[in-house]
């Protein structure tokens, strides 16, 4: 440490003294309040607390990562890094009747517009928007190879191509009808959406998981139909949606919808986490035993827990077999194809294939826990979530989304019908505005004397000096008409 760089013991306080500042300013006498500095202090160093400045820094850092990256919006589900994805795709006109591009192109959008971070963050996170064995309706279209779930890593950004999905279109709809709030993006050059007007309600349709500090989310997916009807079922009771029962919902939604299918074990574990946004569900695959010839048997495993690598589960049963834990096993093999899946365990003859089966269910990840902690941030503010508080801020943000695009619409409305008044007054009195306008000098003073003698706002007499002539034929006048009405 410098000789100027003073830190007295035990007062956690970091101060400095540089020759010729402590007393004044330009190195001048300080008495009497720093003659010739006046008594100004420069602020260039000042004493700060470790333990304060720690504090504060940590907490800044906190949550930034809580509320920037980590952490869904309870009204559209998305962290942002996905929402701008989407926003980006859209705003590059990537729907899903377009061409697809290259997702090199979509990622290099994503960072020099909205995203300052890693270009293998963006990637990797559009790439998970298009498995269907991680979402459970695919918001990107994908072209090429984007993984698989036997842990293949997504070929190359420069190798595959992207669009939006069909379904990511009612999450951007309507969003040019100022019907969301936007803020300005990390160099203020261009504006982002903060939420998307999300017509699906995918924080519980589709689910996400992530680690931010000092807290975490991990939701998982449900059906898209039963997710729907208990919203009609919410809105058709909002007058007393806060007492709405549990067992209500509960007629609709079922439970967990995963992608890849599998088995959830007892109602328990659900209903914990549908009343309070935290439980643990037990998931088992879905399996069949099939006779062979010579009194053997199969175990075919059909569906697997959701986010099990099924190449590390068949590698496990290999090993255990090997080991001699699973001594009946006598052959193991992948008949996966693009129609499904299929993993194939035959057994040796005279093993009970009930009791090896469990034994796969016991040892190896054919039966796994996903511990559901529904935590979204609401309002800008991390809040653990049950299912009909989950539904109510979604109808929330809908309600809010279908108030302010009415708004717009009705906005827009009565600017054309000014306009129109306008037009219909110039049809009215069609010769004398005629006569007007080629009696004045120049377009200037037409809109002047037009707004003078009818009464007209300058947008009404600029909209009848652009009127174009085929506009006086009789059918395009009962147009106006007709419009105006």
């Amino acid at each position: 440490m410098s000789d100027d760089l003073v830190m007295p013991p035990g007062d956690g306080q970091i101060s400095s003294e540089l020759p010729g500042l402590s007393n004044g300013v330009n190195g001048t006498d300080g008495a009497n309040g720093g003659a010739g500095g006046n008594g100004v202090h420069t602020g260039l160093i000042r004493p700060v607390s470790i333990d304060q400045e720690m504090r504060n820094s940590y907490l800044d850092y906190a949550m930034s990562v809580i509320v920037a990256r980590a952490l869904p919006d309870a009204r559209d589900g998305l962290k942002p890094v996905h929402r701008r994805i989407l926003y980006a795709m859209h705003d590059m006109g990537l729907s899903p009747s377009s061409s697809y591009k290259k997702s090199a192109r979509i990622v290099g959008e994503v960072l020099g517009k909205y995203h300052p971070h890693s270009d293998t963050a963006v990637y990797d996170a559009m790439a998970r928007m298009a498995q269907d064995f991680s979402l459970r309706y695919c918001l990107v279209d994908g072209q090429g190879n984007f993984g698989s779930v036997d842990g293949d890593s997504p070929a190359a950004m420069r190798y595959t191509e992207a669009r939006l999905a069909r379904i990511a279109d009612a999450m951007i709809q309507d969003i040019e009808m100022d019907t969301v709030d936007w803020k300005n993006n990390f160099d203020d050059s261009l504006q982002e959406p903060e939420v998307l007007p999300a017509m699906l309600p995918n924080l519980l349709v589709n689910g996400t998981n992530g680690i931010a500090v000092g807290m975490a989310t991990n939701i998982p997916p449900h059906n898209l139909n039963e997710i729907a009807n208990a919203v009609v079922y919410v809105i058709d009771n909002w007058e007393r949606r806060e007492e709405v029962l549990l067992e209500e919902l509960t007629t609709f939604v079922k439970g967990p919808d995963f992608p890849t299918g599998g088995i959830i074990l007892g109602a328990e574990g659900i209903t914990q986490a549908f009343a309070t946004g935290r439980g643990k569900i037990i998931v088992r695959a879905k399996t069949l035993i099939e006779e062979m010839r010579n009194d053997r048997f199969r175990i075919v495993v059909t569906e697997i827990p959701y986010q099990v690598n099924k190449s590390q589960l068949i590698e496990r049963i290999a090993e255990l077999a090997r080991a001699g834990r699973l001594e009946q096993i006598s052959d193991l093999r992948d008949e996966s194809d693009r129609t499904g899946m299929r993993i194939v365990i035959e057994l040796k003859k005279g093993a009970a294939p009930k009791k090896v089966r469990n034994q796969l269910f016991k040892h190896t990840a054919l039966q796994t826990s996903f511990g559901v902690n529904t935590v979204a941030l609401v309002d800008g503010e991390p809040v653990t979530l049950g299912l009909r508080r989950s539904l109510i801020v979604y109808i929330d943000h809908r309600f809010e989304v279908l108030r302010r695009r009415s708004e717009f619409q009705l906005a827009k409305a009565r600017e054309r019908a000014h306009i129109l008044e306008g037009l219909r007054i110039a049809l009215q009195h069609l010769d004398e505005v005629i006569r007007t306008i080629r009696q004045s000098e120049s377009a200037e003073a037409a809109r002047t004397a037009l707004m003078e003698r009818f009464g007209l706002s300058q947008v009404q007499a600029q909209a009848i000096l652009d009127m174009q002539l085929r506009r006086l034929a009789a059918l395009e006048r009962q147009k106006i008409e007709d419009e105006y009405q």
